[in-house]
C-alpha cells in the first residue's frame, strides 16, 4: 500500500511539474518570434526556381527563375500571401542569375549576357530586349553560371563567372569578375573565381561574392572584389591576355601551402574575407544583401545577409576593415526555408525576399522551389550584434545587456582555431587546430559589450567561438551561442 502512495505521488508531482517545464521551454524564443516567415503564393503549373529578385518602381516584385522566365508579384508587401497576385513579365531567356532596375529598364544577367529589358507600354510586360553586352562565352556546359550584381553608384554591373565543366577555364574570361557599363562595354576586374553564388555590395559600395568550396577553395567563403585582385583560383589565368596590362597577373600559388602564407608571398592574392566553417555553417554560400533599411530590419543596420543553398538558411556576416583588408564574423541567422536559399533581396521598407531551388543541387529544404518573405516584427533577440579583432582578443558587443556574473564567467565561453589546406585538390579538412586560452572576460559599465583576453591569437585561423553560458540581464539565453571570426590581420592597436 505504502509502495503504491509513493507511485501515485510521482505520479501526481510529475503531472505538476511535466507542464511547469513545458512552459518554460515555450518562453525560450525562437528565430521565429523576431523574424515570421511567409511562403508566397506560386501560382499551379509555375516552375519559379526563384534565382533573382528585384523591387520594380511601381512596387511590383520581379523575380526571376532558373528556367528563363521574370514574373511580377503584385502587392508583394501584402499581409498575407492571399493578397498577392502573379504575371508572366518575360521568358525564354537563359539561366537568369541577376537583376537591377535603373536606367529606365530591367538589367537581366543571363548566362550569356547582360540584357536590358523595357516595358515600353506600361502593361506588366518586357516589350524590348536589348543585348547590353556579351563580352564572355559560353560553350554550354552545365557549370558556367554568371551572376549579375545589382547597378553599382558608376552604372556598372558586376558579373562573376563560373569556370568550366570540371572547373577550368575553357572560354575567354571564365573564372573572372567584369565590370558592365550601361553602354557595354567591359573592364576585367578581378580573377581567379571558381563556383559563385552570389554577389553584393555593403553599405559603402565594395563588391563582395560568395564562392564555394573545392578546389583551391578549403571551404565555402565571402571575399571582396578589390579591382584588381586574385581571388584565389589559378584556372583563369590564362585569360590575362586579353586585359592588355590592366590586371596585374598574380603568381601561381603553392598546393598544400595556407592562404596567409601565400599572401605574404604575393599581395595579388586577397584573402578570404570570411571563411564559412562546412557543415557548420552550410556547404553552398550563395545570395548576398546590406542591410540599408534604417533600422527598418532589425538592429543590424549595414550588416551582410548570406545565403545558404544547401542548409536552406540566411547567415550574418559583421565586416571591419584591419590593414586594409576585409575580415569579420560569420553567426546563423535564420533557417527553415523551403527550398535551397540562393536569391536574396532586402527592400527598404524591410521586408527579405528569400528564392529557393534545389534542382540539380540538393537541400535541406524539400521543396524543388520557394519563394519567401521575412520580416521584423519590432522584438529585437539577444545576440551577439558584432565580434571586433583586438591586439590581444577579441570585443563582443550585444544587442540587450548581459547578465555581469555570466558575461564575466570565463566558464560560459569557449574557443577553437583551425585553418584550411590551400590546394589544388577539392576542399579541405579543418587543420592546424588550437585552443587559444581565454584569460579575461571584461564586462562594460553599460553591460553591451564583453572584452575577452585571450593567450595565443592565430593569424589566418577561423577563430571558432561559442558562447553558451551568457545570459542576458532578463535571464535570456543568446538566440544563437555561436560565432565564427576569419582572423587574417590581428590590428596592432
Amino acid at each position: 500500500m505504502k509502495n503504491v502512495r509513493v507511485l501515485c505521488l510521482v505520479a501526481a508531482l510529475s503531472s505538476v511539474c511535466l507542464p511547469l517545464l513545458a512552459q518554460n521551454e515555450e518562453r525560450l524564443p525562437t528565430e521565429n518570434d523576431y523574424y515570421p516567415l511567409l511562403q508566397l503564393p506560386i501560382p499551379g503549373g509555375v516552375v519559379l526556381e526563384a534565382s533573382a529578385i528585384e523591387m520594380m518602381p511601381n512596387g511590383k516584385l520581379a523575380v526571376a527563375s532558373r528556367r528563363g522566365d521574370i514574373y511580377l508579384v503584385h502587392n508583394p508587401l501584402a499581409a498575407t500571401a492571399e493578397q498577392m497576385e502573379f504575371s508572366l513579365y518575360a521568358s525564354g531567356l537563359h539561366e537568369i542569375l541577376g537583376l537591377s532596375f535603373h536606367d529606365g529598364g530591367l538589367f537581366t544577367t543571363q548566362r550569356c549576357e547582360v540584357t536590358k529589358i523595357v516595358d515600353q507600354d506600361d502593361d506588366d510586360t518586357g516589350d524590348l530586349f536589348q543585348t547590353v553586352s556579351d563580352g564572355w562565352e559560353i560553350n554550354g556546359d552545365y557549370h558556367e553560371y554568371a551572376f549579375g550584381s545589382k547597378v553599382d553608384k558608376e552604372g556598372n554591373t558586376w558579373v562573376v563567372l563560373c569556370l568550366t565543366g570540371s572547373f577550368s577555364s575553357n572560354v575567354p574570361y571564365r573564372g573572372w569578375c567584369l565590370r558592365i557599363n550601361k553602354d557595354g562595354s567591359v573592364l576585367p576586374t578581378c580573377s581567379g573565381i571558381r563556383s559563385p553564388g552570389g554577389i553584393g555590395a555593403n553599405h559603402l559600395g565594395d563588391m563582395f561574392y560568395t564562392d564555394n568550396q573545392g578546389p583551391w577553395n578549403g571551404t565555402c567563403g565571402l571575399k571582396w572584389l578589390r579591382k584588381g585582385a586574385f581571388m584565389g583560383h589559378p584556372g583563369g589565368n590564362r585569360w590575362f591576355e586579353l586585359t592588355e596590362g590592366r590586371v596585374a597577373k598574380p603568381s601561381e600559388p603553392a598546393s598544400g601551402s595556407r592562404m596567409m602564407t601565400e599572401y605574404d608571398k604575393d599581395q595579388t592574392l586577397e584573402p578570404t574575407a570570411v571563411f564559412f566553417p562546412y557543415n557548420k555553417m552550410g556547404k553552398s554560400a550563395s545570395g548576398i544583401v546590406c542591410d540599408t533599411t534604417g533600422g527598418k530590419f532589425g538592429v543590424f543596420q549595414n550588416q551582410l545577409f548570406v545565403g545558404d543553398q544547401s542548409a536552406s538558411t540566411v547567415m550574418r556576416v559583421f565586416l571591419e576593415k584591419i590593414d586594409g583588408h576585409y575580415q569579420g564574423v560569420c553567426f546563423p541567422f535564420r533557417e527553415g526555408f523551403g527550398s535551397g536559399s540562393l536569391s536574396l533581396n532586402l527592400d527598404p521598407s524591410g521586408a527579405m525576399f528569400v528564392g529557393g531551388t534545389n534542382r540539380g543541387w540538393g537541400s535541406r529544404g524539400n521543396k524543388p522551389f520557394a519563394l519567401e518573405r521575412i520580416h521584423w516584427n519590432g522584438k529585437v533577440p539577444f545576440e551577439i550584434h558584432e565580434m571586433r579583432a583586438k591586439p590581444d582578443g577579441f570585443e563582443l558587443t550585444f544587442t540587450h545587456p548581459v547578465d555581469v556574473e555570466t558575461a564575466s564567467d570565463l566558464d560560459s565561453y569557449r574557443m577553437t582555431t583551425y585553418t584550411y589546406i590551400y590546394q589544388s585538390s577539392y576542399g579541405s579538412p579543418e587543420v592546424d587546430h588550437t585552443e587559444p586560452v581565454i584569460r579575461k572576460a571584461i564586462v562594460a559599465d553599460d553591460g553591451k559589450s564583453v572584452r575577452l583576453v585571450i593567450d595565443r591569437l592565430q593569424r589566418g585561423h577561423v577563430h571558432e567561438l561559442h558562447a553558451a553560458g551568457v545570459r542576458s540581464s532578463e535571464a535570456l539565453p543568446l538566440l544563437h551561442t555561436q560565432a565564427y571570426y576569419t582572423l587574417n590581420f590581428i590590428p596592432s592597436e
